[in-house]
């Protein structure tokens, strides 16, 4: 069974407030392999031209996928997540995360589609600050292998 277009535009409630810290960015960088000083020391963020550590570009994974996993358990949307892979995954920025933001994430089911036998969903999702400052927007298709009817 495909998954149900009439989800397309639906907006979820925003998430409950996330705090980004150091320990996480600094463990988020180490599990990317990623050794830039920025994402771990706050001099070395300072001497760049940050206020505190910033997070590496792909962090905002973290956020949106727990964010987003509200809009996939959504009862009528027919995705088997058994099923799933992941397509596509992109992020714009206002600015970037750092150490001691509070964000909050609201998804939206942008768009749902056929392709071949497979069935496409993207979500758009916004991260802003609990003040209400964007920060960034995660975009991320997953593919549903064989849902196409």
């Amino acid at each position: 069974m495909a998954i149900n277009p009439d989800f397309v535009g639906k907006t979820f409630s925003p998430s409950e407030p996330y705090e980004v810290s150091r320990v996480k960015l600094a463990e988020f960088a180490d599990a990317i392999g990623d050794p830039n000083p920025v994402y771990r020391d706050r001099a070395a963020a300072q001497e760049a031209g940050f206020a505190d550590v910033i997070a590496p570009p792909t962090f905002p994974i973290v956020i949106s996928m727990a964010s987003s996993s509200r809009a996939l358990a959504e009862p009528g949307l027919n995705l088997n997540y058994a099923m799933v892979v992941h397509g596509e995954q992109r992020f714009e920025y206002s600015r970037p995360l750092r150490a001691g933001d509070v964000v909050t994430a609201q998804v939206t089911i942008s768009d749902i589609r056929d392709v071949g036998r497979n069935s496409m969903m993207t979500t758009t999702t916004q991260i802003s600050t609990v003040e209400g400052e964007h920060v960034c927007t995660a975009y991320s298709t997953l593919v549903e292998r064989g849902g196409a009817s």
